[in-house]
Formats: C-alpha cells, structure tokens, sequence
C-alpha cells in the first residue's frame, strides 16, 4: 500500500521517442565530447590508411609498428587503421557506441603502452593518449547521448551499463592480447 502523499514518476518505456523531452546538458555534451573524439580519431586514422594530412600511409606506419616490436608491421598498420577510422566516424555519429568507444579504447590502450615510459607531458610523454583512453572509456560506459544513431537501433536506444562494460573488457582483453605479440 503507498502513502496517498508518495510520488512517483512514470518509467520510460522502450516506445518513447529517442528526442522526447526537453534537451539536456548531458546529452549535448555527450555529443561535443563524441564529435571530438571521434573526428580525431577518424583524421588519425585517416593519416595511417590514406597518407592523408601529412600522415605515412599504410607503408609508413607499417615501418614504425615493425620498428617499435610489433610482428607484421603492415598488418597492423591496416587493423590500427581502419579501427581508428571507423571507430572514430563511428563514434562521432554515436552508432554502435559501445563496440565504436571499445576500438578507440583498445587502440589508444596499445598507443599509449608504446610511448609508456617518456614521462606525462607532450610532446613525447603520454598525456595525450591518456586524454583519449579516458575520453573512449567515458563515452563506452555512459553511452552517446540522445543525439546518436544508436536512439535508432532498437537494441542500443536506452544505454545499459552493462553494454558499456561488457565493451570496456572486451577493449581490454582485445588490447592486452595485442601487446602481448609485441617484442
């Protein structure tokens, strides 16, 4: 029995529109935080898969992921690639966030186990790719905001914790097998 002076608040349900209510806070900074993200991510991969903005092209970085003990430099420059580019134009327009945030995650996690031990400041240190793990990690576990593909995909309208996390380990376990082929 419930007091006659309880209130309650009717749940969401799954029919709600993806942009029903008022705009929030959180849901435009959720969309500057993925824009930036992911459009820096999609230029840097951009660099490794085209050459693009002064970048090395496939070949080049190929030749530093030989250089810096990874085995099959150029494989891995095409698997960095592509994840970095889609991953980021993923991100950006917030479709499949979860797996989007977990591919930035994982490659920034190899990025920044690569400069690891060249201090905290830029420009050899780590606290670029610091910023981006966290920024990818952040953006995994709390989901794209209302202003995201994913509001389109059934399956992803309403974030779950549980789909973040579940793709922060599969980031982690997917990172740590990486590193561990490095010499």
């Amino acid at each position: 029995m419930t007091s006659p002076h309880a209130t309650t608040t009717a749940p969401r349900s799954p029919g709600d529109g993806p942009f029903s209510g008022p705009p929030l806070g959180t849901d435009v900074g959720l969309l500057v935080l993925r824009l930036a993200l992911g459009l820096t991510m999609a230029a840097h991969g951009a660099q490794k898969l085209f050459g693009w903005f002064d970048g090395g092209g496939l070949d080049g970085t190929g030749q530093f992921f030989t250089s810096v003990g990874y085995p099959a430099g150029d494989a891995m420059a095409v698997v960095a690639a592509l994840t970095e580019t889609f991953g980021g134009l993923a991100l950006a327009v917030g479709l499949l966030t979860p797996l989007a945030g977990a591919a930035v995650l994982g490659t920034m996690l190899n990025a920044l186990a690569v400069k690891w031990g060249d201090g905290f400041f830029a420009p050899t240190g780590v606290e670029y790719e610091l910023l981006l793990v966290a920024g990818a990690a952040a953006l995994t576990l709390t989901g794209p905001g209302r202003y995201a593909a994913d509001a389109f995909v059934p399956v992803l309208r309403h974030h779950r914790l549980t789909h973040g996390a579940g793709a922060v380990l599969l980031a982690l376990v997917t990172a740590g097998a990486v590193l561990l082929l490095r010499d």
